[in-house]
């Protein structure tokens, strides 16, 4: 367990924290799905294996789902219709953007000079759960964070948002200093039994196998920074966390697809991208075995 700290964002709405709702009647009416669109989609979900009741962690790429009519809000209303009233559809809503220490930043800094860099670093505004929004994600998950009724957890760099009845409870003690270990929605989820959908991505955006870095033994730590607005004062944060890798999540994946159990993967086309329903428990309990057999130690 990570002992305790402050928490950066005390003051603000972390946990739990109530998304601004769409005012644009326009803007509403056009994130609802064409009854054959949506019909279509809900009913290819249910064929993949996704049940009322569900809690779904949904990694989606809707450029290789292909056109539907009304966009993004009608995979998102496709989704909630496959997992029902009692169902829960959760995404990442990450933000590397705020951060001077993330792949994002380098990226985007690479070849500047020392003025530009802090330029942009100046540049960065502090992380809000209730308005920050998470480009990088794609456009499913803005259509989760920004959709009436949603919750975000608190963290300034890995929070998820979520829709459903379970979404206040999963995403509830997201804690500052734990990206996406024990005192993150990802336990939360690995509790739930909780299932992963694939939209047209592979493994190698399975954020679940994260969970399976922190429960390896000994994982290697590394200094993080992002800004943050604790009681409104814009500031730089920095602390210690597993250092997260997802170099080889293409090759776990692989291996565990390989060697799943009966219903822990299914494959399928959604639209026109080729789909997988994953059991969390199961990739999380692999993904702990194999990283633990195949990194090397401290790395």
């Amino acid at each position: 367990m990570i002992p305790a700290v402050s928490d950066p964002l005390d003051g603000e709405r972390t946990t739990g924290a109530r998304l601004p709702v769409w005012d644009d009647g326009d803007r509403a009416a056009a994130s609802l799905p064409a009854p054959d669109d949506g019909e279509r989609l809900a009913g290819e979900l249910s064929a993949l294996g996704v049940r009322p009741g569900d809690v779904l962690l949904v990694h989606g790429s809707l450029r290789s789902v292909g056109p539907v009519a009304g966009g993004p809000g009608a995979v998102l209303a496709a989704l909630r219709r496959a997992v029902g009233r009692e169902g829960t559809v959760v995404v990442p809503s990450f933000t590397p953007e705020n951060s001077d220490t993330s792949p994002h930043y380098r990226a985007r800094v690479r070849g500047l000079d020392a003025g530009a860099r802090e330029a942009v670093r100046s540049s960065m505004p502090p992380f809000d759960p209730a308005l920050t929004p998470a480009p990088s994600m794609g456009a499913l998950a803005e259509a989760v964070r920004t959709a009436v009724g949603a919750r975000r957890s608190g963290h300034p760099q890995t929070s998820f948002a979520a829709l459903g009845p379970r979404a206040a409870e999963l995403l509830a003690g997201h804690r500052p200093d734990c990206h996406l270990g024990e005192d993150s929605p990802l336990a939360r989820l690995y509790e739930a039994d909780a299932t992963i959908l694939l939209l047209g991505t592979g493994f190698d955006t399975c954020t679940a196998f994260h969970l399976g870095e922190y429960r390896r033994p000994g994982p290697p730590l590394r200094r993080y920074r992002c800004v943050v607005a604790p009681r409104g004062v814009r500031q730089w944060w920095e602390y210690e966390d597993v250092a997260l890798d997802d170099g080889d999540f293409a090759a776990l994946g692989a291996a565990f697809e390989e060697s799943a159990g009966p219903g822990d993967v299914m494959t399928a086309l959604i639209g026109a991208a080729p789909c997988r329903r994953v059991r969390l428990r199961a990739a999380v309990d692999f993904a702990t075995e194999w990283l633990t057999d195949h990194r090397q130690n401290g790395s």
